[in-house]
């Protein structure tokens, strides 16, 4: 089994993360995968390789037509098909489970979330409009894309996989055909436990990394050295990252803006070069939040309001928590064949380990 980047000795920030190291560590939230990998050989549109998936993350176990999170969403650049964000920017909530997968496949998970609500409503009459949140990054570099083959119930599956606890990473879900920085990347998640005036809070990532740029850990230039020694197997400039973050600190749609934010300065922390062609989006979602000054939460949501400096350490550690889901993704990947026989390799443990030594990131072993 592949080790998690803190499985390695790296440390990150000032902040200790929660029993999982996952976004399941924020109270409620589930996550689940269905991971396609299927066929050999040339593409051929239809029939594969298949190199792809759906990832669902559930920010809480009741209906959330009846109960949506207070949510937000931040843009670095957006050259990507995210589906939901107009009703984010609106009403500041999400009401639907938050859905990963490939580019050409959002409208069919859209269609396949539509019906999942429609079937857990019941009564039909009692249905009111509504808008799926569903992230993609482009996949088709191993995966037969254009074949369609993610299908209504592969996103069924999905929902009905999620659980708390552990959160499988690497080469599973929507992060099953995706590379970045010229390795195999895929999902990635982290969680941080943060202390504001004695009131311990969760806020955690689960990432879907697919974008460009040459790797970089802990300052050290990986993805720079590995070229010189060996060939990268996947050198595509541009491409894309999702990243989700949840908490349990009742904020405030626009807080939450203002944290999505922060999840921007790991992307050059790790190496990525946010170009032309990349969507880099940022959803955030906090399970505890309600629009209703009445609810028992509200001491605790006038408490950030009152002095928004109490954000501080959140923000810190959303720095932090992105960054080592991001790297996660990369550790936990396996090499990859798909589409045409394309290769793409996992970053060579032993030999990064041997690196970050060299460099005192890490104690030698």
């Amino acid at each position: 089994m592949r080790p998690r980047a803190r499985d390695l000795g790296i440390s990150f920030g000032e902040f200790t993360p929660g029993p999982f190291n996952a976004i399941t560590d924020v109270e409620g939230v589930r996550v689940g995968h269905t991971t396609l990998i299927e066929g050999e050989g040339p593409l051929r549109v239809g029939k594969g390789p298949v190199r792809t998936g759906v990832t669902v993350i559930l920010p809480h176990s009741r209906n959330l037509l009846d109960e949506p999170v207070e949510a937000a969403h931040f843009i670095f650049n957006g050259a990507g098909t995210t589906a939901g964000l107009s009703l984010i920017d609106e009403f500041g909530q999400i009401e639907t489970p938050i859905v990963l997968t490939n580019t050409f496949s959002v409208g069919t998970v859209y269609d396949a979330i539509v019906r999942y609500v429609v079937q857990s409503v019941g009564d039909p009459r009692k249905l009111r409009w509504f808008s799926p949140t569903v992230g993609e990054t482009y996949d088709g570099g191993l995966n037969d894309a254009a074949g369609l083959h993610v299908k209504a119930e592969h996103v069924f599956e999905a929902i009905e996989r999620a659980v708390e606890g552990s959160v499988l990473e690497g080469n599973v879900g929507a992060g099953t055909g995706t590379s970045a920085c010229g390795f195999k990347a895929g999902i990635g998640t982290a969680s941080r436990v943060v202390e504001v005036s004695g009131k311990r809070w969760t806020l955690a990532a689960l990432v879907q990394s697919n974008f460009g740029g040459d790797l970089v850990i802990q300052g050290v230039p990986i993805g720079k050295i590995l070229k010189k020694e060996r060939a990268p197997s996947a050198t595509n400039p541009d491409g894309s990252i999702m990243v989700v973050l949840g908490t349990d600190a009742p904020l405030s749609s626009r807080q939450l803006g203002r944290l999505a934010k922060r999840g921007t300065w790991a992307l050059p922390r790790v190496g990525a070069e946010g170009s032309h062609g990349s969507g880099d989006y940022f959803i955030a979602f906090s399970t505890t939040y309600r629009q209703d000054l009445r609810s028992d939460q509200a001491r605790e949501m006038a408490y950030f309001l009152e002095d928004e400096s109490r954000l501080n350490p959140l923000f810190r550690a959303t720095v932090d928590t992105v960054e080592e889901a991001i790297l996660n993704s990369f550790f936990k990947a396996e090499t990859m064949k798909g589409r045409d026989d394309r290769v793409v390799d996992a970053i060579p443990i032993d030999r990064v380990i041997e690196i970050l030594t060299d460099y005192r990131v890490i104690p030698a072993r």
